[in-house]
């Protein structure tokens, strides 16, 4: 915060406990008036007034003094035994000097005219056994008001450190579940390229070249939790065009992504593991391949995803017992914390064969800058 800024907030608390001083001052005002209407000469409203907010600006004045010992004497941490005494003792020596300003000031204004020749010590006197107690009620409102405050701040920053150890954990959590995927995905893809390298080295190497840039791409946003589907996707391209020299003719994909899904928020590689599950458990096994079907949608506010697969699919009844690898397993815990009750994740066995998981996350638009668009911009820089 600059010193402009810190003078503007220092100034506008001060108005603002100016004006609740003039706004009681007020109330006391329309209470004396009212009363004053009793009596068989009432006194003006102007008049009044004038004694009332006078009275009350005598205590904005002392104010500031109030406000330090608040700071200084607090009650927390076992301080009360210390700051009680001080504050009860401070309570009425602060009556006691603004009523012995208002015996001064307020005669002037045509106050106690009734002892119009009395000396000033004689009307402090009467002041101060008429008003004392009011005097110190109102120290302790002042006091008690900044240690409302005071109590009320702690506590949101509390809140505020609390959400933020969350988030940081969440996080954490997060990156550790990533972490775990990286080293999986990478071995289940040299071990596909393993299988080449001796039975077809031509793509072998393609896909070693494959491999290289769907590395490059997982880099990029190693940090990132979410990205932009049209990214996954570009991602998940990279991949299948790995799997693709693997299997051949044994293995199609589809991909029927709405183009309003493109700039949808989506966590960072959820897609592929999907997508290898299909292919390692459903297409696979079969000697003569399958379809990978992928969609995307947008559907009352939430983003809608499926990987099917025509595969062998799962006895209906063993699906609630599925036993899940890295890839799956990491996915549910991912969803969970990044999206809470919001998001809904569910194996289901297609109508004739094959298995189709389906995703539904919140729509929101992705606003992460690609990589290489902010190397451009700190270039121009």
């Amino acid at each position: 915060m600059n010193l402009e800024s810190a003078l503007e907030k220092r100034h506008l608390k001060w108005l603002a406990i100016w004006g609740v001083w003039t706004l009681l001052g007020l109330i006391f005002t329309s209470q004396v008036a009212l009363q004053s209407r009793l009596s068989e000469n009432p006194t003006p409203f102007w008049r009044v007034l004038t004694w009332q907010l006078s009275s009350g600006y005598v205590w904005f004045l002392i104010s500031p003094f109030i406000l330090w010992l608040g700071r200084k004497f607090t009650f927390e941490n076992g301080g009360w035994k210390l700051s009680l005494p001080v504050h009860f003792v401070a309570s009425i020596v602060v009556a006691v000097v603004q009523l012995s300003v208002d015996a001064f000031i307020l005669p002037k204004l045509g106050y106690m005219q009734r002892f119009a020749d009395a000396t000033y010590f004689e009307k402090f006197k009467i002041l101060l056994l008429v008003n004392v107690h009011l005097g110190v009620a109102i120290y302790w409102g002042v006091l008690g008001f900044q240690q409302a405050i005071r109590y009320y701040r702690k506590y949101r920053e509390r809140e505020l450190r609390t959400s933020q150890l969350e988030a940081r954990l969440a996080t954490t959590r997060l990156q550790v579940l990533k972490m775990q995927l990286h080293p999986h995905f990478l071995f289940n893809t040299l071990n596909a390229i393993s299988e080449l390298i001796y039975r077809d080295p031509e793509s072998a190497e393609r896909m070693i070249s494959d491999l290289s840039d769907l590395l490059r791409m997982s880099f990029e946003n190693l940090e990132v939790q979410e990205i932009s589907l049209k990214q996954e996707l570009e991602f998940l391209e990279k991949y299948l065009e790995i799997e693709l020299t693997r299997f051949h003719d044994r293995l199609k994909v589809e991909m029927h992504i709405a183009p309003e899904t493109l700039d949808a928020s989506v966590p960072n590689m959820i897609l592929q593991p999907l997508v290898e599950n299909a292919i390692k458990h459903g297409i696979g096994p079969r000697s003569d391949g399958g379809k990978i079907e992928i969609d995307a949608s947008r559907r009352n506010g939430n983003l809608s995803l499926t990987v099917r697969d025509n595969g062998l699919g799962v006895p209906a009844g063993d699906l609630e017992h599925l036993i899940e690898g890295v890839g799956i397993s990491n996915t549910r815990r991912r969803l969970r914390h990044l999206y809470g009750e919001a998001h809904s994740f569910l194996l289901r066995n297609e109508e004739v064969t094959g298995l189709a998981v389906d995703l539904v996350i919140p729509y929101r638009q992705c606003t992460l800058v690609p990589r290489a668009a902010r190397q451009f911009d700190e270039s121009a820089e």
